[in-house]
């Protein structure tokens, strides 16, 4: 168990924490700035390119945004044929979320940037290391989740 009573210790993880996610999303924001694109729109990408056919509801749900907050950019995503939406076979109200052919290809290039990071994070230390790290995002993730 790692001890983190003191604020130093707190500051600290906070710092290296604050760091790693500069250091995470450094190249992929400038990739996407290229194209006019920012972090909300590799969020998007991320999601329904790990959940082809996504439901607009559930991608909300998976961001922790309101419709209106994701209205305009997953707007220009579409406009931008990287994205495309299809009406539900099951429920004509349901629009569905589906990466393009450019979209997949984007959202691949930002994954590959990220995935080399966290190789090279990973790749001398112990396994251990790596479960402890997965450990504690998640951890953070349900934090977040319950409203804690």
């Amino acid at each position: 168990m790692v001890d983190l009573k003191s604020d130093a210790d707190l500051r600290n993880a906070m710092e290296a924490f604050f760091q790693a996610y500069r250091a995470f999303t450094a190249k992929p924001d400038q990739m996407l700035a290229e194209r006019g694109l920012a972090r909300v729109h590799h969020r998007i990408l991320f999601f329904v390119a790990l959940y082809p056919g996504l439901s607009v509801k559930s991608l909300l749900a998976a961001l922790g945004v309101s419709k209106q907050a994701i209205h305009a950019p997953l707007r220009q995503l579409v406009e931008l044929q990287l994205v495309e939406t299809r009406i539900a076979s099951h429920d004509k109200r349901v629009r569905e979320l589906w990466l393009t052919d450019a979209g997949a290809e984007l959202e691949l290039a930002l994954h590959r940037e990220q995935a080399r990071l966290l190789r090279d994070a990973f790749a001398d230390g112990p396994a251990s290391t790596r479960d402890g790290w997965l450990d504690g995002n998640r951890r953070l993730a349900d934090a977040e989740q319950r409203g804690t």
